[in-house]
């Protein structure tokens, strides 16, 4: 004989557990029901940010080179373009697809975001390079007009991100950049880096870890079908013609050109004395503003004076004060040692 209590119990149960998947805005299948769409609108975002790159690169935008940008099969991508094509914002065109004006209004939005939030990382914490642009990509589709806008004021609205994108005004302008890839320049040609693309992420570390970064000045050594050896900010570097490619550059004037001949401050042995002349484009954000703090700027006298037993840190004298830095701090500032001629 079943036991009227324990129906009692088993059915109030049963309709606390129904209940509690079918609940309007609370439940399980509202909340599944909220997940789909938030995947579905960034999809549709994803994909209109990679209509933009097309028309921004000028090469075609397609049905098959938008499931590939966005890791979808084709007949999901077909809905989705078809999706957007019934919202106004993405047009079919002879050869391909293109972007409204509503759609390229709101794929310049979603590119603002995320490159005033690269910015963001990049000046104002601790995250590691590599991690900018995906840490980035999750906030795009999250942070709203407004949040943006009053990021941007906050960093002063700056032009371009971290990797030398240009960020979208709020009106929706984007400047077009000048550069040319680093292995189009003549052997011996100097240049600045303005931009170092930040996809596929594997080919981004490899030159993260190298240091190479907008700002920093290049001269090109020699270019062939096999490798690209050039001077940055004076140091001998090379790489393989692919990962070359995706540094971009300006050529300089001669009286635009700086001097390359400057040493490391790790180079002082104690009791030498130096004058600060830059600090790499390398050290970035919270580190660089640091240093700047303890007053290493361009002009000032920094001397070593007490090195660990281990060798690292060594102590500096900066304006009257001693301050321990690292050797991964010390090598990416450039001195000039007194006595030494500037070429």
């Amino acid at each position: 004989m079943i036991d009227p209590t324990a129906l009692w119990i088993a059915a109030i149960s049963g309709a606390a557990l129904l209940a509690w998947i079918v609940w309007p805005r609370q439940g399980v299948l509202a909340y599944w029901k909220r997940l789909r769409q938030g995947a579905q609108r960034v999809l549709a975002e994803d994909a209109l940010k990679h209509a933009y790159d097309c028309e921004y690169r000028k090469i075609p935008c397609t049905l098959q080179s938008a499931a590939g940008a966005l890791s979808i099969s084709t007949d999901t991508a077909a809905r989705l373009i078809t999706g957007l094509q019934e919202m106004g914002l993405i047009q079919a065109k002879s050869g391909g697809l293109e972007l409204t004006p509503d759609g390229r209004t709101y794929a310049l939005r979603v590119i603002r975001v995320h490159r005033l939030w690269e910015r963001y990382l990049a000046d104002e914490t601790s995250v590691p390079q590599t991690d900018w642009h995906s840490v980035a990509e999750r906030v795009e589709h999250r942070l709203n007009e407004s949040a943006a806008e009053a990021l941007s004021r906050r960093m002063g609205n700056p032009r371009f991100d971290p990797h030398g994108d240009p960020i979208p005004t709020a009106s929706g302008e984007m400047p077009r950049s000048d550069g040319v890839p680093l292995p189009a320049l003549a052997k011996g040609e100097v240049a600045r880096i303005i931009h170092v693309e930040d996809e596929p992420n594997v080919i981004y570390a490899q030159l993260a870890a190298m240091g190479v970064h907008p700002g920093m000045q290049i001269r090109l050594l020699e270019s062939t079908a096999e490798l690209v050896r050039f001077e940055l900010d004076g140091e001998l570097c090379v790489l393989a013609p692919l990962l070359a490619s995706n540094v971009s550059v300006v050529p300089l004037r001669a009286e635009e050109q700086k001097q390359t001949s400057f040493e490391k401050l790790s180079s002082l042995s104690p009791g030498e004395e130096a004058r600060v002349r830059s600090i790499s484009w390398a050290c970035r954000g919270q580190q660089r503003r640091r240093l700047m703090d303890l007053g290493i700027v361009p002009g000032t006298k920094i001397r070593a004076e007490l090195k660990s037993l281990t060798g690292d840190p060594v102590g500096y004298r900066i304006r009257g004060t001693t301050v321990a830095l690292r050797r991964q701090q010390s090598d990416l500032i450039y001195v000039q040692k007194e006595g030494a001629e500037t070429r």
